[in-house]
C-alpha cells in the first residue's frame, strides 16, 4: 500500500537518520493492504499462550551464567533473609533437582530450596502442566542475548523445544527489548543466526501458515526502551519480509498514545499481525477489569478489526504479594470479560514470573510452604485453600471457554482443590 502523507510525518519526526528513515518509508510502501477479518484458529489464534520467562538459575546448576540468576539480587550470592528476589515461592514437589538457598527453612521444617530452570527436566515439568491443563503455547521470552546472558539463553531455547516437541505444545520466539541498546541491528542478527532454526521444529508455532515471532517493548514512553518510531517501524517490516507472523508487545495505552505510550506510533503498531497490550501493573481487581473491558478493551477491538489485526489480550492471576488473587475470581472475571468480548486470543502474563508474584506455576499452598520469617504469601492468604496446580487448571478451563468447549460463564467453574 502506498504510504500516506501521515505516516511519513510521523516517520519523519522519530529521531533517526535520513537511512534508516527512508529505508523504512520504503518497506511501508511495499505491505499489502490489511486484512478486514479476523485470522483462522492457529498456534495464537484461538488458543491461549503464556508468557515463559524461563530466566532461573541456580549456583550449582551447571548453566553458564554461573549464579542465583532472578533468585537473588546478587547472582554470586544465595537467596537470604533481606536479600531475596522471590515475591512468589515455589512449590518444587515434582522437581527432581533442588538447589538449598540462605533462606530459613519453611515453616513446616523443610530446607528452603528452588528449582533452576537450567535443567531440562525442569523445563519438561513446565511443559508438562501445560500438557495436562490444555495450556496450548509458550512465548519464550528473549531478552539481549549479546551480553553475558546470551549463552544460558541460546541453551533455554532448545530446553524449550526440545520440551515443547516431547509434549505436544507449542512455542515461539518472544523479543523483549528492555535495555537493549544495538536492538535495531542486533535482533535480525539473532534471528538470522540463532533462532529462525527453531522455526524447522514441529512444535514451533505457526499462525497463517507462518512462524510467529513477537517483539515486546516498541513505543513504552520509558528510558528503558527509547527506540524511534521508524526503526521499530523497520523491524517490524523486516520479520514479515522474512516470512513470519509478527505479534506487538505494546503498551496499555498504544491506540490513544498517551500514559505508558510514545505519541506518533500508530503506524508501528498497525504494521503488527497482532497486538498484545501489556496489563501487568494496570488492574487488581475484578472490578478494574470490567472498567478496562468497556472503556479500553472493546474500543481496542474495535480498532484492531478495523485494520484487519488480531487481538490477544494479557490474563494475569494478580499479584499474589499484593493479594489480588481473590482465590482465582480475579483472574476468572478477566476471562470472562475477554471471551465475551471476542478477542482472538489470550496471553497469560505469566507462566513462572515468580520475581513479581504474576505466576500460574505451582506455588506454595499455605504458610508451612514458605521460609519462615519470610512475610510471603501463598496461595491460602485470603483464607480459601487452593491447590498447588490450581492457577494452571484455572487457565485450562479459561481456555476451554475461549475455544467454546464450556459455556461462557462468569461463574468461575474450577475447585480451587481436587
Amino acid at each position: 500500500m502506498a504510504i500516506t502523507r501521515r505516516q511519513a510525518l510521523a516517520l519523519a519526526a522519530a529521531t533517526v537518520s535520513t537511512a534508516a528513515l527512508s529505508t523504512a518509508v520504503a518497506r511501508a510502501a511495499t505491505q499489502t493492504a490489511p486484512r478486514t477479518d479476523a485470522s483462522p484458529v492457529g498456534d495464537v489464534v484461538g488458543k491461549v499462550t503464556v508468557g515463559y520467562q524461563g530466566w532461573f538459575a541456580c549456583a550449582g546448576d551447571g548453566a553458564p551464567i554461573n549464579g542465583w540468576w532472578h533468585w537473588s539480587p546478587d547472582m554470586s550470592k544465595a537467596p537470604a533473609p533481606g536479600a531475596n528476589s522471590a515475591k512468589s515461592w515455589p512449590d518444587v514437589r515434582d522437581y527432581t533437582a533442588t538447589y538449598r538457598t540462605g533462606m530459613p527453612n519453611l515453616n513446616g521444617g523443610s530446607p528452603a530450596a528452588l528449582f533452576s530452570s537450567w535443567d531440562q527436566q525442569t523445563v519438561d515439568t513446565h511443559f508438562r502442566w501445560m500438557r495436562e491443563n490444555a495450556i496450548d503455547t509458550a512465548a519464550l521470552q528473549r531478552f539481549n542475548p549479546f551480553g553475558s546472558e546470551g549463552p544460558t539463553r541460546d541453551a533455554m531455547a532448545q530446553k524449550v523445544r526440545s520440551a515443547a516437541e516431547a509434549n505436544g505444545r507449542k512455542f515461539y520466539i518472544m523479543y523483549d527489548v528492555t535495555n537493549w541498546t544495538a536492538m535495531a541491528s542486533q535482533i535480525k542478527d539473532d534471528w538470522t543466526s540463532k533462532m529462525s532454526a527453531h522455526t524447522q521444529s514441529s512444535a514451533y508455532a505457526r499462525q497463517n501458515g507462518r512462524p510467529v515471532v513477537c517483539v515486546w517493548g516498541f513505543g513504552f514512553s520509558d528510558d528503558a526502551r527509547p527506540f524511534g518510531a521508524a526503526e521499530c517501524l523497520d523491524v517490524v517490516n523486516w520479520f514479515k519480509e522474512q516470512g513470519c507472523y509478527v505479534i506487538g508487545g505494546v503498551p496499555t495505552h498504544w491506540r490513544t498514545g498517551t500514559e505508558d505510550s510514545r505519541p506518533g506510533f500508530t503506524d508501528v503498531y498497525h504494521a503488527f499481525h497482532m497486538l498484545s497490550p501489556w496489563m501487568v501493573g494496570r488492574i487488581g481487581t475484578a472490578a478494574d477489569s470490567d472498567n478496562f473491558y468497556q472503556n479500553v478493551n472493546q474500543p481496542d477491538l474495535a480498532d484492531c478489526a478495523a485494520h484487519g489485526i488480531d487481538y490477544q489480550p494479557c490474563v494475569l492471576p494478580g499479584d499474589l504479594q499484593d493479594r489480588q488473587r481473590a482465590h482465582g475470581d480475579f483472574m476468572w472475571r478477566q476471562f470472562y470479560n475477554m471471551v465475551r468480548l471476542g478477542a482472538q486470543g489470550i496471553y497469560i502474563s505469566m507462566f513462572d514470573e515468580f520475581n513479581e508474584a504474576n505466576q500460574i506455576a505451582k506455588t506454595a499452598e499455605t504458610a508451612a510452604d514458605v521460609p519462615a520469617g519470610s512475610g510471603i504469601y501463598a496461595l491460602d492468604e485470603d483464607g480459601t485453600s487452593c491447590s498447588a496446580d490450581y492457577y494452571l487448571r484455572l487457565t485450562g478451563d479459561g481456555g476451554r471457554m475461549l475455544k467454546g468447549e464450556i459455556a461462557l460463564t462468569s461463574q468461575r467453574p474450577t475447585p480451587v482443590r481436587v
